[in-house]
């Protein structure tokens, strides 16, 4: 840190919780499991050569191989710290200056409350010298430091290039054990959408990818997305915002209980009800009171705005948003299309940052209707921006033949319940349509099988 004010003062840190934590997992390697519940990362020891003790000790269990002190001094020695002699001395004085094994996780979170305080000094460092340059406007300079004191919550530091080794050992090894965990592996897989061959294609909805769900007006984009947010809520139960910058949040739920309650939705706007509907109604709402989907429909949000309500929720684990049109920028620019490039652009890294699948709803060009007896979306039918596209990991469109059949003047009419997405991007995967059933009546999209089930 080289702001003069924080010059003045002493890192925080402990040399010898530091110290106790390396000895005990010296004297019991079983220790490493319960520190590594706390400590995620070398990174959170202040002293050098303890970061290198803690990186070696943690490559050696990622190796399912027994921490040894042999082996460490070995492995410390060719890391330069120490020579042979040198190593094999500290390693066994950490070992004497453990002062209970027993007490090896307050030690731990000892340590990692030390590093969070240091955390919390670089990033008002950087603040102040951000503010006193003036170079940059207020807004950014508050939009960063949410960032980062959301990263230290998270227990993640996003300023500096990591090694790749590390990232094996403290994310990609780690995310493995625990996918391959049976009885754990639900809880680190990709939310299900509901839908489960678009489930096959996607592998769910994956931390920090954005999803597009292209389609025309009327097609049933805004159906289509309630419905993953009710099943994401209800059948997941996961935390879900759903912004809309189109319909007032009465609408939404309105839908969302006609869908549940398979009442049409007509009936809700009239009011005329049987007294089978209330029936329905009432066990409809009994079934969505426990989902944790929550409603905004503020007109003209912006991306940051919405990342700022998201981390104050906490915990929210999927953001949906109709529509991308919609939407408006942060910065003035007489040009359309890099607003919509500066947009997707931005949500694309807020689903990096929250580490959330991000899922917005964009309207097609009319291209699709001048096509001649095909009128399947395509890529090129994205509205405004080559950007969204480019920035989407999925792009899923909305397919229904027989919204096209009035201008076809045939007297053979396709089936108006048929319906389709087509997978038209798939960072993760392949490509491909994927049947499924819609009911307009009760804005309702399901798989065949499903529906005949039904």
């Amino acid at each position: 840190m080289d702001n003069l004010f924080f010059d003045k003062i002493n890192e925080p840190y402990s040399t010898e919780a530091e110290q106790a934590v390396l000895g005990a997992i010296l004297i019991d390697p079983n220790c490493y499991e319960r520190v590594a519940n706390v400590i995620r990362s070398s990174e959170c020891f202040y002293i050098p050569q303890h970061r290198t003790i803690y990186g070696i000790i943690a490559n050696l269990r990622m190796l399912n191989q027994k921490v040894d002190p042999l082996l460490v001094a070995e492995e410390l020695k060719k890391s330069g710290e120490y020579d042979e002699a040198g190593s094999r001395n500290y390693l066994a004085q950490l070992a004497q200056s453990v002062p209970s094994v027993a007490n090896v996780e307050s030690y731990a979170r000892l340590i990692k409350e030390k590093y969070e305080l240091r955390t919390l000094m670089e990033a008002a460092a950087e603040m102040l010298r951000n503010a006193a340059d003036e170079e940059l406007p207020a807004e950014t300079i508050m939009d960063a430091a949410e960032q980062k004191i959301y990263n230290i919550r998270q227990g993640t530091r996003e300023n500096a290039p990591t090694r790749l080794s590390q990232i094996l050992m403290d994310e990609v090894y780690d995310n493995l054990q625990k996918l391959s965990d049976p009885e754990r592996a639900a809880e680190y897989r990709g939310i299900p959408t509901g839908f489960s061959l678009l489930d096959k294609y996607m592998t769910g909805l994956n931390k920090s990818d954005l999803i597009l769900i292209g389609a025309r007006p009327a097609m049933g984009k805004t159906s289509f997305a309630l419905n993953i947010a009710r099943n994401v809520s209800v059948q997941s139960k996961k935390k879900v915002v759903f912004f809309s910058l189109e319909m007032s949040r009465e609408q939404l739920a309105q839908r969302i209980l006609s869908t549940e309650a398979r009442v049409e939705s007509q009936k809700l706007r009239t009011g005329e009800l049987s007294d089978d509907d209330w029936q329905r109604i009432a066990a409809a709402t009994v079934a969505l009171n426990h989902a944790e989907l929550y409603l905004d429909d503020t007109a003209n949000i912006t991306v940051p705005e919405m990342k700022a309500r998201i981390r104050k929720m906490r915990d929210v684990d999927c953001v949906i948003i109709d529509y991308l049109q919609l939407m408006t920028g942060t910065r003035r620019t007489d040009s359309r299309v890099q607003e919509v490039s500066e947009i997707t652009r931005s949500l694309k890294l807020m689903a990096k940052d929250l580490q959330i699948p991000v899922i917005t709803c964009s309207q097609l060009s009319r291209s699709t209707e001048g096509r001649g007896k095909s009128h399947r979306p395509q890529l090129s039918d994205l509205r405004e921006s080559g950007s969204i596209e480019q920035d989407a990991d999925i792009v899923l469109m909305l397919y229904r033949e027989s919204y096209y059949d009035e201008e076809k003047n045939e007297t053979v009419v396709t089936d108006e319940n048929k319906a389709q997405v087509i997978v038209a991007k798939n960072r993760h995967g392949g490509t491909g349509d994927i049947d499924l059933h819609w009911n307009g009546a009760y804005t309702l999209f399901s798989t065949p099988e499903l529906h005949r089930d039904a």
